[in-house]
């Protein structure tokens, strides 16, 4: 038997963090922040894709950024629907190999991408972060990567920047997503 020894300096310390610690989980105004840029968990979007391919430019003074879902090695059904969030907001959906694309203010964001339903298993909600220093007159690209084969299940969910021409070239053969929250 291993006995240890903790001084009262340690359990002292201990038990303030474990008060501390859901304080860290909360913004100034007392209400809970989701991590790395994601927005609460309830949030849902209905997604509807279309075969246009629109790509614009950012607004003056903002950045523009394209979320591409691609589910090129995604071999179910049915597809998943991925929220994006920034900066702790969520900000759009995707369905299946489709994208949008949203503004920034130029400066640093946290980006997020989580699928909006659990996956079967237990795995819960496959998220993904990821970091943006966003300036102005700038478009980028980041591209979530869906994996899920028949033998093994889901394998994983990737979120990457692209490079703008590889961006292009994606969203090009891609669909567009329009969404709007479900009630």
């Amino acid at each position: 038997m291993i006995r240890l020894h903790v001084s009262g300096y340690t359990k002292v310390l201990t038990v303030l963090f474990l008060f501390a610690a859901p304080a860290f989980a909360q913004d100034a105004a007392g209400t809970a922040v989701a991590p790395g840029g994601c927005g609460l968990d309830n949030a849902k979007f209905e997604v509807k894709t279309e075969k246009q391919h629109p790509l614009g430019q950012p607004q003056a003074g903002k950045a523009l950024v394209y979320l591409i879902e691609d589910d090129t090695e995604y071999g179910s059904f049915p597809r998943p629907t991925v929220r994006a969030g920034v900066d702790g907001v969520w900000v759009g959906a995707t369905h299946g190999d489709s994208y949008f694309s949203f503004t920034v203010d130029p400066g640093e964001h946290h980006l997020c991408a989580s699928w909006q339903t659990e996956v079967a298993l237990g795995h819960g909600h496959p998220t993904a972060a990821a970091h943006l220093s966003a300036e102005a007159g700038v478009v980028y690209f980041f591209r979530v990567k869906n994996k899920w084969t028949r033998d093994f299940g889901f394998l994983g969910m990737d979120f990457q920047p692209l490079d703008p021409d590889e961006g292009q070239l994606m969203a090009s053969k891609f669909s567009f997503s329009t969404f709007h929250p479900k009630n």
